[in-house]
């Protein structure tokens, strides 16, 4: 019996030795490269800027570099439905954001900053109905949303507008 638990101890004592060394050449490796990659994936570098031309009529949407003198991609909302009086609806608007994400991730862009524009002037001041469901068509398509802006030409001083003095008869 002394010679069993003899045995039994030598193999408890063994086992141990095997199973902490496997796990203690492991563990290293699998650390640093985790720590090495952190680093990497906090660079923001693909970035687009996404200009959005919103009007009671139509919705056009072109992806730019961060400079805006080179375009990524661009879609609108006339070439995605048929009949005219469609161009301007948020239908239209969501069908050109996700072309136009499409063509982004393909170039590996991840994020995005929105500048929103209405008509601007003398005209509305406020963008048609397709831009919100263009901010919204980004954000659920996974590209990390940076900065929404509104970028509407204002007037500082009155312009005349469009129609002559006794307006536009119809």
């Amino acid at each position: 019996m002394a010679e069993e638990k003899e045995e039994m101890k030598e193999a408890k004592e063994e086992a141990p030795k095997e199973e902490k060394a496997a796990p203690a050449e492991e563990k290293p490796p699998e650390a640093k490269p985790a720590e090495a990659e952190k680093p990497k994936e906090r660079r923001r570098g693909r970035l687009a800027i996404v200009h959005v031309y919103s009007s009671k009529n139509d919705t056009i949407i072109t992806a730019t570099d961060v400079s805006g003198a080179e375009t990524l991609a661009w879609a609108s909302g006339g070439m995605m439905v048929k009949s005219s009086r469609e161009e301007g609806k948020p239908y239209a608007a969501m069908q050109a954001a996700g072309k136009v994400v499409g063509q982004l991730r393909e170039k590996g862009i991840d994020t995005v900053h929105i500048k929103i524009r209405a008509p601007g002037g003398n005209r509305s001041k406020t963008p048609g109905g397709g831009a919100q469901a263009v901010v919204r068509t980004i954000a659920r398509m996974k590209i990390r949303v940076g900065r929404i802006e509104d970028v509407t030409p204002l007037p500082t001083d009155s312009m005349k507008r469009k129609g002559g003095r006794r307006g536009r008869r119809v």
